[in-house]
This record gives C-alpha cells, sequence and structure tokens, in this order.
C-alpha cells in the first residue's frame, strides 16, 4: 500500500482569524504582534508580506518596511479554539493525525481511497470542508513522506493544494530548488555557495562522507538526505497523549532573546490554551532547539508545584532556554512542549493552601468559554440572515 501523507497548513493563519472576526481587515497590511520596543511579528497577511515583512522580524523593522500596516495583539485564546475547530475536521479524515503546532498538522492517509477517493481529490474535499465550516483557506501538501508533504504544502501557498506521488521526489525537489529547500536557510547556502554548489542536483554529486567533512555531521547527513528527497526524520512523532506541544522554523536564524522569549511566550499561551480544550494537565515543560548545522537540543523540567497557567510555562520555558542557549547564538527552530499530561482540569494531588496561578487558570478558562459562546453567537446569528435571505424556503446545512 503506497503511503499518503498530507501536510495542513493554515495560511497566515493568526491574520486569517483576525480577518475571519473583522472583515474590514481583508486585503489590509495585517501585522499581528505587540507595539512594546521590543516587540517582534507574530504573523504577517499576504499583503504585508509582499512588503518584506515576515514573522520574527521586530515589530519597528516591520512598519519601516510597510508604515501603512494595522498591528493587532495576538489573542492566543482565540487562535487555539479555531485551531482545534480544524483539526477536528482533519480527524475526521484520518485516525493518524500528529499536530505539530497550532497551524499545522499531519494525516496519514494511506488507505482511504474508498472512502475519499485519490489523494488529490480528498486534498480538494479537506480544503472545502475547512473553508465551508470555518471560512479559513489552507493549503495541502500530499507527498510519500511528511519531509516531501510538508515542502508541497508550501509549493503552491496561499490557498494552495500539491501532490507529489512517489517516484517523483527528486523531480520535485529540484523544481523547489536550493534555496526554497526546506532547512536550507541563508547561512547555510552562502556556504555551499562557497563550495560551488547552487543547486540541488550539484549538492546530490557529493557522497554523505564529503558533505559531513565540509559541514558537519548533522548538517550533511541533513543535506544528503534533502536533495534525495529522501525523509530525514525532522518530524517526529509524538503521542498525542503523551504531549501537547508546539514549534517554529525560523525564515532567519535568530539571535536574539527578545525574539526567541516573545515566540516561547506565544507557544506558552498556545500549549495552555489547547490543553484547557482537551482538559488535560501537564506534570513537565519541555524545550527544543534547534541550530544553523541541524543540531538538536531537549531539555525539560518537572516541577514540584502543578503547573496551573501560561505563565508558569513561560516561566519554566524562559529558565530552559537560559540553560541551553547564550545570547547571540543562532537558533534555527524553537519547540515548546507540556508532557506527561493526564486528564482533568484539577491536580491529581492536591494543595492544601490554593495555588496563586490557579487563579489565573480558571481566568483563561473563562476566557476560552467566552470565545466558544461567542462563536455559537455568530454563527446562530449567520444562519438567521440565511434564512431570512432565502425566505425561510430553503434548508441551511452549516
Amino acid at each position: 500500500m503506497e503511503t499518503v501523507i498530507f501536510h495542513v497548513d493554515m495560511d497566515a493563519f493568526y491574520a486569517a482569524v483576525e480577518v475571519l472576526d473583522n472583515p474590514d481587515y481583508r486585503d489590509t497590511c495585517l501585522l499581528i504582534g505587540g507595539l512594546g520596543k521590543r516587540s517582534v511579528v507574530a504573523t504577517a497577511s499576504y499583503a504585508a508580506r509582499a512588503y518584506g515583512v515576515h514573522s520574527a522580524m521586530p515589530m519597528a523593522q516591520a512598519l519601516r518596511l510597510c508604515p501603512q500596516a494595522i498591528v493587532v495583539e495576538p489573542r492566543m485564546e482565540r487562535y487555539s479554539q479555531v485551531s482545534r475547530q480544524v483539526m477536528e475536521i482533519l480527524k475526521s479524515f484520518s485516525c493518524d493525525v500528529h499536530q505539530i503546532s497550532i497551524d499545522e498538522a499531519f494525516l496519514d492517509m494511506s488507505g482511504t481511497f474508498r472512502l475519499f477517493g485519490l489523494p488529490r481529490e480528498a486534498g480538494r474535499l479537506l480544503k472545502e470542508r475547512v473553508k465551508q465550516e470555518t471560512g479559513l483557506n489552507i493549503s495541502v501538501g500530499i507527498g510519500p513522506s511528511r519531509f516531501i508533504a510538508k515542502m508541497a504544502s508550501d509549493y503552491d501557498k496561499p490557498d494552495g493544494l500539491c501532490r507529489v506521488s512517489m517516484g517523483k521526489e527528486i523531480a520535485f525537489i529540484d523544481a523547489v530548488g536550493l534555496k526554497k529547500l526546506w532547512g536550507v536557510g541563508k547561512v547555510t547556502q552562502q556556504q555551499l555557495a562557497k563550495h560551488h554548489i547552487t543547486s540541488t542536483a550539484e549538492l546530490r554529486t557529493y557522497s554523505e562522507q564529503t558533505l559531513q567533512s565540509l559541514f558537519g555531521r548533522s548538517m550533511g547527513h541533513f543535506l544528503y538526505l534533502a536533495c534525495r528527497g529522501i525523509d530525514p526524520g525532522i518530524f517526529k512523532e509524538e503521542a498525542k497523549s503523551h504531549s501537547i506541544s508546539t514549534e517554529t522554523t525560523f525564515i532567519e536564524d535568530v539571535t536574539t532573546s527578545e525574539v526567541l522569549e516573545q515566540t516561547l511566550l506565544w507557544m506558552s499561551h498556545e500549549v495552555m490554551f489547547r490543553s484547557l480544550d482537551e482538559k488535560q494537565m501537564g506534570r513537565t515543560v519541555g524545550l527544543k532547539l534547534r541550530f544553523p548545522d541541524f543540531t538538536t537540543f531537549t531539555v525539560q523540567v518537572t516541577p514540584q508545584s502543578t503547573i496551573y497557567s501560561a505563565e508558569q510555562i513561560y516561566q519554566h520555558a524562559k529558565m530552559l532556554l537560559q540553560q541551553k542557549w547564550s545570547e547571540g547564538r543562532p537558533v534555527r527552530l524553537i519547540g515548546l512542549g507540556l508532557y506527561q499530561l493526564y486528564s482533568g482540569e484539577r491536580p491529581l494531588q492536591e494543595e492544601l493552601f490554593e495555588d496563586p496561578y490557579e487563579k489565573k487558570r480558571r481566568l483563561e478558562q473563562v476566557v476560552l468559554k467566552l470565545q466558544k459562546e461567542g462563536k455559537q453567537v455568530v454563527k446562530a446569528t449567520n444562519l438567521e440572515r440565511k434564512g431570512k435571505m432565502t425566505g425561510g424556503n430553503e434548508k441551511v446545512q452549516e
């Protein structure tokens, strides 16, 4: 049976949700992030990206490039709620869904032909379902591995659908090109150019041993596999029952604590709201760092006190960052997760005195509940309007 992997990426997700809730933002240069001196861009709309703005860019620099941009504070609880809705749709297509961030997931669609048709037909159906039920566009990449599917979803963005069949991996890699090969950033490109390697075809002429001698063991191994369309094992699955995690790969390597800490702040809220939505509690906070040479470190902490709130996750994440990273060292990828999960909304072992963070957890639960209730009101209002437009003679389906 042919392996068929889908990678689903919600296009400019934070900005798309803001447009969904406020249509006046449509087609504007919209930046999600703070306005403080050290604030960075969480997400930029495609209109803003045309000016060279990208995520993790300092907000001051983004506004210099795009002075007409509208800046909106992130609403992680709302984004987590919409993400959860999309993930539920994905689970109706596959029993094997691996969510890697708030706006990305892999689906193993192997053997689903009788249910959803050929892979491209299934991808089109999935896009239509998400659009109909959430109002959002997604890009779907289809391939024989997660690595290929990940690049395929980015190949025809936004609102893309790209299928790479088994046996076509190298042709696809060459079509993508070295500059857009996943995992090959500007620094790596410069290193390759020093050795007169400017294409994936040229890269394939080098043995793995030679690449490792030139670029180091981790990076050499990655380059040898990637230019051949072989999954280098970047996206490793973690059982959902054991973790709620997220990660992001920066467009440009990050060297400042401001960007890393702000990214960890958003991630802390993301994993907390996902855990609240799934009624899970975690015992352990874990941090993942990947550097430009593809060496990867993971470090965890299991505090004695119960993890109640996003603020606690953030504090532990910053402590872990300080243990494994020093200012100025380039970071390619950062990830954050809650581990050793157990079901419930209260700790297994209650404290004698109320933890002050427990109040913050209750507040976060209220915010999440209000977001859900607000969505139901909007949905009911829209249905009522549709009913009036059809004169009540047509059946309106959600």
